[in-house]
């Protein structure tokens, strides 16, 4: 069992959340930590950032840090060590930080169901099962 894990979750997708919420709680230890969190994805290329006006990220921050904090206030139930934390950059690489950055012990996180060019993950699920130091349960939604 696992006494610290990351669970990133998709604030897009909330109902996906589900099953790798269960899974992770069921891994905790007693007194475990559970961390959430969220990616916030960058647009990338100047040519695209330049549409939108100033101060937009720093928004879509603090929009994204109440719906992760709403949702886990609802979602996880009360006694659990629960730490939300809201990022910003590529997902995959996003959770690989914060995983070593929190220290945790494993990540749960969700994989949609597989199409022939996933070759049976989603690709951030598959890169970051490919490159984490921790241990990895990917949950099926």
């Amino acid at each position: 069992m696992a006494n610290t894990i990351l669970l990133p979750v998709d604030l897009n997708n909330l109902e996906a959340a589900s099953r790798p919420l269960t899974e992770a709680l069921r891994l905790l230890d007693d007194g475990g930590t559970l961390h959430v969190l969220t990616v916030v994805p960058e647009f990338g290329y100047s040519q695209i950032s330049g549409f939108f006006r100033d101060g937009y990220e720093k928004d879509l921050l603090r929009v994204a840090g109440q719906n992760l904090q709403e949702w886990a206030q609802t979602s996880v139930p009360d006694g659990i060590d629960l730490h939300p934390h809201v990022v910003h950059g590529s997902v995959y690489d996003m959770i690989l930080r914060a995983a070593d950055r929190l220290s945790v012990d494993s990540i749960v996180m969700g994989a949609h169901r597989p199409e022939l060019s996933d070759y049976l993950l989603g690709p951030n699920a598959a890169r970051v099962v490919r490159h984490a130091k921790q241990s990895v349960y990917v949950v099926r939604n």
